[in-house]
């Protein structure tokens, strides 16, 4: 028997009056259960899901299931996306249109995150991503796919998963991206940067094979078209961080 436990809070302010809101909508989500689907859209400034709401006090984005299927889009300026989900077999397809927006999730803490498909499209500046898969629990398989077009956006991503393909495009200048790809038999990476100052770093090592499994392959692929700009790697054959 699937468990649904949803608390919405939808604040709407009229846009004459609060053009320059920050808290226009939010939405706090406590789910259980499988075979979920959640489709939401918010539009204006200030839209925000999960963890502290508006007024401080504590909020929540806890979903556990497995077979989940989300599709988020949130257009507008300062919005916010907080809250870990555990799933297996979870597809996620976010949509960001404005500046100033944060996204801070984790998935997998505490229970498993089999099989992710994620999807995402940003576009604007000044955009902040702390993106942490697998954490300490079970994650078998990871298919990340970015599109970014903006200025001085900030992405910080923690892949700790035994398959990952991460896909980037990045357009605009400014943009720093730091990536940590862990204790997986299989990583890659191709990213794709084309802009004035460019800072990545991409720290890409390897763990455990698994049985059967004679090599473990890290692959790192970059199509880089920036003046100025700064770019370290790290690959490494071993289970400890960099």
């Amino acid at each position: 028997m699937n468990k649904y436990i949803l608390g919405l809070v939808l604040l709407f302010s009229i846009p004459s009056a609060f053009a320059a809101a920050t808290d226009d909508n939010e939405i706090n989500i406590n789910q259980e259960g499988d075979t979920l689907t959640l489709l939401i859209d918010q539009y204006g400034y200030g839209n925000k899901m999960g963890l502290d709401n508006f007024d401080s006090s504590s909020g929540a984005m806890v979903i556990t299931g497995a077979t989940l299927n989300f599709n988020i889009d949130q257009i507008g300026n300062e919005n916010l996306l907080y809250g870990p989900f555990i799933a297996d077999t979870s597809t996620v397809v976010l949509e960001w249109n404005g500046d100033s927006n944060v996204w801070d999730w984790n998935v997998g803490n505490g229970g498993s995150s089999d099989d992710a498909n994620i999807a995402s499209d940003i576009t604007g500046d000044s955009n902040t991503m702390d993106l942490d898969i697998g954490y300490f629990a079970s994650a078998e398989r990871l298919d990340f796919d970015l599109t970014v077009i903006g200025s001085s956006n900030v992405f910080d991503v923690d892949i700790d998963v035994d398959d990952a393909v991460w896909n980037t495009s990045v357009t605009g200048g400014s943009n720093n991206i730091n990536t940590l790809q862990k204790d997986g038999a299989e990583h890659e990476i191709n990213l794709t940067h084309v802009g004035s100052g460019a800072d990545i770093d991409i720290n890409q090592i390897s763990g455990t094979c698994g049985t059967g499994i004679s090599t473990c392959n890290g692959i790192i692929t970059l199509d880089i078209d920036s003046e100025n700009a700064t770019i370290q790697i790290n690959q490494k054959d071993s289970a400890n961080d960099s």
